[in-house]
């Protein structure tokens, strides 16, 4: 408990222990969005808070009180046994003043109150129906000396806990794959006030989207996947609304370019390669005809000031690949180390070309922008994705090396996606140099995100505890190791009782898979398990007591070995990056999860990710939604996954037993999976006891028949087992259609609000 004095004043202020703020609903989710407090008008906020001073007078006592998950529609009272605080009785209770939301304030007069007393916070509807929320616990007690005459007293009391807890529901589409009748045959960011417009009337409050930065890297349709970000701050410009943008004046050129949009947007996939394009076509055309213009303005000052430092670089290094005819910097001669000055000469010199990016970029940033305030006024958030790595040949790679290990790749062990593991090509991080400046880099690209999203998704959250890393002339991703990791000597191997040989149990990674050790490729006589080893024909061959042993070194060096290690890793990066913004922060945590992610997740109220198909415990086929963690976020599906109906069809006798025993339908079950069905699936993933249950459009639309895709195969977005995948879906309706299906929309909101 902290005593203060503020003798100037005559206040005496109070801070009791435990009033600690919550990172969930204190994230900008809620306080500027899901849980925004509108007061009337600017006079309307002056006379409120002339009755709601931060300050107590003489001879009064206030009570300030932290309490972030109270809805719109309520507000938060006090209670007490004294007859001034109403006697217990909730309809004579006081209300506080929420114009500082999340703080509460209440000041009272020291004569209406007892030396000492009893009292609670409890939650009223602020269209009073008689409802009453009453904080659980004891009660608290005033029990300070009262202030004397001509003094105040400021007390800041425990935090409120609202007993009952909020949940929400939200879609998660990708920006490329909306529709609407004004799109240029690929999602824009204004497409996304469609979205929120649908979400607002279907009762939900949440839109997820994929990585939405620049991927541009030969035009090919390699640039169409989202995860290979060629910059950390750079939007793709394929998201730009051309029209908002401006408008041809050449009458035949306009003619021609509507023709195209047209075309383009009739077919039922993304032309990325084609899209792209066309899109940067029409936006040199029109650079060449306003961009002195848009680059002279006042807003483009503004936006330049903000962004300058990572600007320049992204502007220079995207001449210099269109010059060169590659992104591979290595190919760029005397431009292939990064040289600040340089750089900058060469922008100011080659101001035209360089002039162009800060124009695509300018446009897409007022455009985001828009989205996001749009989205706001509907109480409705954007939640981003933060991919767990970068493109090798990316501007971050070209002038930061020294932040990243380019000598492997990052990828996953064998899970669910790919039985062979996942090599995703990207350098992995040199955490020990991030740590020198604080995690600058990471700081940075968290405070970007923030100037467009609320709420975050961090892809592959395991990459803060341990990385996958596969040495760059490995023959798959099966020889990889993780990292940082404790790899075992040859004495520590035999202690399990395994009579181990370098020679006929190791070999190098760019020669067999067939092997029970990958040997540490900076750390010589140092090995780790080979992941999966057990599949192995080598495996086979052994003795049935040298299984036995093996098996025992292995589910201690992946489950048990490195769990306080891990822990610590986790720790010392992801507390300054998350504390750096306020946005909530979601991690996804599927694959193989060591035991000490969930409490590192809990610790630091990260919502972790709750999929029915992928139960967290082990040798259990289906979650149970009932028991997933209140801090999470329940999906029936991922972008990486079947959607329900594809599901459906892909295991006959797995789908026969989720319909007989978490169903409870009896006998066969139907071949597909009808919309009735799929309402029943999801009605399980709402009725889950998570925060959050964010559905893909996709499964949101299967719950009706006549709206719903007829063919559920054309609704995947991504399968991880193929690297050369097309991310092409996209919707078969517009957004104009969706907002004018009044049952369809009735119905989803009605399962929301069940």
């Amino acid at each position: 408990m902290l005593f203060i004095s503020d003798m100037r004043n005559k206040i005496r202020k109070i801070t009791e222990s435990g009033a600690v703020s919550s990172r969930v609903f204190g994230s900008t989710a809620f306080t500027d969005s899901i849980f925004k407090r509108v007061h009337a008008h600017a006079k309307s906020v002056k006379r409120v808070k002339s009755r709601c001073s931060s300050k107590p007078s003489a001879g009064e006592i206030m009570f300030e009180v932290y309490a972030a998950d109270v809805r719109p529609d309520e507000v938060l009272c006090m209670v007490g046994e004294c007859e001034s605080l109403g006697a217990w009785s909730p309809e004579r209770s006081l209300p506080l003043c929420d114009i500082d939301f999340p703080m509460w304030r209440i000041a009272l007069p020291t004569s209406s109150l007892p030396d000492r007393f009893e009292y609670k916070f409890i939650v009223r509807k602020r269209e009073d129906d008689g409802s009453t929320i009453w904080e659980e616990g004891y009660n608290r007690q005033f029990d300070y000396f009262k202030p004397s005459a001509g003094e105040a007293l400021q007390i800041e009391v425990r935090s409120f806990v609202n007993p009952d807890r909020w949940r929400g529901s939200g879609v998660a589409v990708p920006v490329f794959s909306l529709r609407s009748e004004h799109s240029f045959g690929v999602g824009d960011f204004s497409d996304l006030k469609l979205m929120a417009d649908w979400a607002a009337a279907t009762g939900q409050c949440v839109i997820q989207i994929l990585p939405i930065n620049d991927t541009t890297d030969d035009g090919s349709w390699g640039d169409s996947y989202p995860y290979r970000a060629n910059s950390i701050f750079a939007l793709n410009p394929i998201y730009l609304d051309l029209q908002r943008v401006g408008e041809l004046s050449n009458a035949r050129e306009r003619s021609r370019f509507e023709r195209l949009g047209r075309e383009l947007n009739a077919l039922a996939e993304v032309n990325y390669p084609r899209v792209a394009a066309a899109k940067h076509d029409y936006l040199r055309k029109l650079y060449k005809q306003q961009g002195s213009t848009d680059l002279s303005s006042k807003e483009f000052a503004v936006f330049f000031e903000q962004n300058h430092e990572w600007l320049i670089p992204y502007a220079v290094f995207s001449v210099l690949r269109e010059k060169f005819a590659t992104s591979n910097f290595d190919k760029w001669g005397e431009w292939a180390v990064f040289d600040a000055e340089r750089v900058e000469s060469f922008a100011r010199k080659s101001a035209k070309a360089v002039g162009y990016w800060y124009f695509v970029q300018f446009h897409l940033d007022r455009q985001l922008r828009e989205v996001r305030d749009y989205a706001h006024a509907r109480g409705v958030i954007l939640k981003g994705d933060i991919p767990i790595g970068i493109g090798r040949h990316s501007v971050d790679a070209w002038t930061s090396p020294e932040l990243f290990n380019m000598d492997s790749s990052a990828g996953a062990p064998p899970d669910d996606f790919s039985v062979k593991g996942q090599n995703w090509g990207f350098p992995t991080y040199n955490w020990a140099r991030m740590a020198q400046d604080g995690y600058a880099w990471w700081r940075a690209r968290f405070a970007k995100m923030a100037d467009y999203f609320d709420a975050y998704r961090i892809d592959h959250i395991l990459g803060f505890f341990r990385i996958w890393e596969i040495p760059l002339d490995a023959k798959s991703a099966l020889l990889g190791h993780f990292s940082p990791a404790k790899p075992l000597d040859a004495a520590e191997i035999a202690e399990y009782g395994f009579r181990f040989d370098t020679a006929l149990h190791t070999a190098p990674v760019n020669e067999s898979e067939d092997v029970l050790f990958v040997e540490d490729p900076a750390r010589k006589g140092l090995f780790h398990p080979r992941i999966s080893a057990q599949t192995t024909e080598i495996y086979a061959s052994l003795s049935e007591s040298q299984k036995r042993a093996y098996n025992r070194l292995y589910d201690d060096f992946f489950y048990r070995r490195h769990n306080d290690f891990w822990r610590a890793e986790a720790m010392r990066k992801l507390l300054p990056l998350i504390d750096s913004t306020r946005m909530l922060v979601c991690g996804e945590d599927l694959g193989m999860i060591p035991d000490c992610v969930p409490d590192v997740m809990r610790e630091l109220e990260i919502l972790s990710l709750e999929v029915e198909r992928m139960p967290k415990a082990y040798g259990v086929e289906f979650g149970s939604p009932a028991e997933y963690p209140y801090l999470s976020v329940a999906t029936p599906s991922t972008h990486d996954m079947s959607n329900i109906r594809l599901w459906w069809r892909e295991d006959r006798e797995r789908t026969q037993r989720y319909y007989n025993d978490i169903l409870g339908m009896e006998g066969a079950a139907p071949v597909e999976c009808s919309a009735e069905l799929c309402e029943a699936i999801m009605h399980r993933q709402l009725s889950a006891s998570s925060m959050l249950m964010i559905a893909p459009l996709q499964d949101w639309l299967s719950v009706d028949g006549s709206i719903r895709r007829e063919d559920a195969a054309a609704e995947r977005i991504n399968d991880p087992s193929n690297p050369n995948q097309h991310w092409c879906y996209r919707m078969h309706l517009t957004l104009e259609e969706l907002l004018s299906s009044e049952q369809f929309t009735a119905k989803i909101r009605a399962l929301s609000a069940r």
